[in-house]
């Protein structure tokens, strides 16, 4: 507000000591005029009248000749301080509306306002440092989940399609660089319900810069950011970032994942979706002979994976020299030369992975002509080049956004997500497929809502309450409806964690203990209905052994003297 204030005092301090200097000239000389009084005696104006006078004649509103009828000089006097103490009215009125429309100035006053709205946050909340393709789709999942969300975005027309975004709650937004700490700060980077920064342009140095400012201006908050590069990606764990993702790298995991455990696959892309959505059933790539067109960083991260898996890869690379391909064929790969020359005919799968869209599309198309059988994956690069990538339908569309954007929110929904996720990938396939088909029969096939619970007095009164009682409490009883003990609610515990030990799909038998943190899957309603269970020990007694526990103090009296009297 001081900025606000000093801003405006700036651009009006000519027109403000020009009003100041004519009225002081016109005030002393109204009352240097000589006058007379009703009673015919020489009078001169007080500077008080004189300024009364002046006041009302300046502005133009005219208010007649008071306290007496004026003398000529007065008069004479008065005609001079119209035009001298009018003309720098007006200036200062150009002034005004000229600061009105001032950019700088409509930028400190939406400045300010972003800084109050989060200030004024009473929950939550993580700070976006873009709104890119990534950072749209993640504050989408954020704002169906329920979660507030900051950004800052330098580019004002992407905050100008935020704005007819429709959303569940107001999503504030400064149109300013994430990488000045007083920005970042003005985001809520010190307020104390901040959850965590996400940044996640396309530019490395900005991510590292925004990293590191975070780190130093508050260490205990959680930050995620993208590197694409190794050497940022170091630079950034040394300054103790929490999670770096490259999505060149978690796409080529997530192939050899299809690869070889498609459940496991289907399973992460389940959890960490946007709940209410229905996942398209995955292709399962074949094994045999790839060509992979384009040995970038993208691409690397394929041929790497593919190999792992046991699978042969030709590569097609047009500047092998630039890449580090030492045994590829020379080409960009949309010449059906070059694709013969790599065997394509031969090949079950094709992997289109250049940083240029028409190329990309180029590249399967000519492919495809080729050898109709092919299993194709396509890198798609810009979001608004879907329309032409839905066309030609694909096996698999790799884009960036949406792999960054599943890996953000593992992290941000909760650290046990995440955790479950890793442990998850060291499961076999078939107990993944029996996971997912457990989730479904209690779920149906949309996507879930997961949540972590802790057993604690603060988070499940109730719960403590009784185990300090001597009562049993287990997962079943958690999982059972308040409305009716004999009906099932519709969750699925995924992960117990006690001393830091983790337990994956624990039995519903297992007893609980202070402490614990529970991770579930479920819908958005057994979502609101969980916490009636662990904070309301009257609904858990009822769930626990089918007892109505009375509520005031006088049917307890009478139920406890009815059972003495049995």
């Amino acid at each position: 507000m001081d900025s606000i204030l000093f801003l405006i005092l700036r651009r009006l301090r000519r027109p403000l000591i020009l009003i100041i200097v004519c009225f002081a000239i016109a005030i002393i000389g109204l009352t240097l005029m000589p006058g007379v009084d009703d009673q015919g005696q020489p009078w001169k104006m007080s500077i008080f009248d004189a300024l009364y006078v002046i006041s009302y004649t300046a502005t133009t509103i005219g208010f007649g000749e008071i306290p007496y009828a004026y003398s000529k000089a007065q008069r004479l006097w008065l005609t001079f301080s119209i035009y001298l103490t009018v003309i720098p009215w007006f200036y200062a009125i150009g002034k005004i509306i000229t600061l009105l429309q001032d950019t700088g100035l409509r930028q400190a006053v939406t400045t300010e306002r972003f800084a109050n709205k989060v200030r004024q946050f009473q929950e939550p909340f993580y700070i976006l440092c873009s709104y890119g393709q990534s950072s749209s789709l993640l504050a989408k999942a954020l704002d169906e989940k329920g979660m507030r969300v900051v950004i800052i975005e330098p580019q004002q027309d992407r905050l100008n399609e935020l704005e007819l975004t429709d959303t569940r709650n107001i999503i504030p937004s400064l149109c300013a660089d994430a990488i000045l700490p007083e920005n970042l700060e003005r985001a809520g980077v010190l307020h104390p319900l901040c959850s965590g920064v996400i940044t996640l342009t396309d530019d490395d140095n900005v991510n590292l810069a925004v990293a590191v400012a975070v780190k130093l201006m508050n260490p205990d908050l959680l930050v995620i950011a993208r590197a694409e590069r190794d050497d940022i990606a170091a630079n950034m764990a040394s300054f103790g970032t929490d999670h770096i993702i490259n999505p060149y790298t978690l796409f080529g995991d997530q192939l050899a994942m299809r690869v070889h455990a498609l459940g496991t696959y289907l399973l992460h892309e389940w959890l960490t979706g946007v709940p209410g959505d229905t996942l398209p059933p995955p292709e399962t790539p074949p094994k045999g002979m790839w060509v992979v067109c384009g040995f970038g960083r993208f691409g690397k991260s394929v041929v790497q994976n593919l190999e792992r898996e046991n699978i042969t890869t030709t590569i097609i690379e047009a500047m092998p020299e630039m890449t580090g391909c030492n045994d590829c064929i020379v080409g960009s790969g949309t010449e059906a030369k070059t694709l013969l020359e790599a065997d394509i005919t031969n090949a079950v799968g094709i992997v289109a992975g250049t940083d240029n869209d028409t190329n990309n599309l180029s590249i399967v198309m000519t492919a495809f002509e080729l050898n109709p059988k092919l299993f194709v994956v396509i890198r798609k690069n810009r979001r608004h080049n879907g329309r032409l990538f839905k066309q030609f339908n694909a096996d698999i569309t790799m884009q960036p956004t949406e792999i960054i954007a599943h890996e953000c929110l593992a992290h941000m929904i909760s650290p046990l997500l995440a955790q479950f996720l890793s442990l998850a990938r060291n499961q076999t396939n078939d107990w993944a497929n029996k996971l997912i088909s457990q989730l479904v029969i209690t779920m149906g096939e949309t996507v879930p809502e997961t949540w972590a619970v802790k057993i604690d007095e603060e988070n499940s009164p109730a719960v403590i309450e009784l185990i300090k009682s001597g009562l049993n409490v287990t997962l079943q009883h958690l999982m059972q409806d308040p409305a009716n003990r004999e009906d099932q609610l519709n969750l699925v515990p995924i992960l117990l964690l006690r001393n830091n030990a983790p337990s994956l799909v624990p039995d519903p038998a297992t007893r609980l203990k202070a402490g614990d943190r529970i991770l579930f899957c479920g819908s958005p309603e057994t979502k609101s209905i969980l916490p009636t269970i662990l904070n309301n020990t009257k609904t858990l007694t009822y769930i626990i052994d089918g007892v109505e526990v009375p509520n005031s103090l006088v049917w307890r009296w009478l139920e406890n003297k009815f059972k003495s009297k049995k």
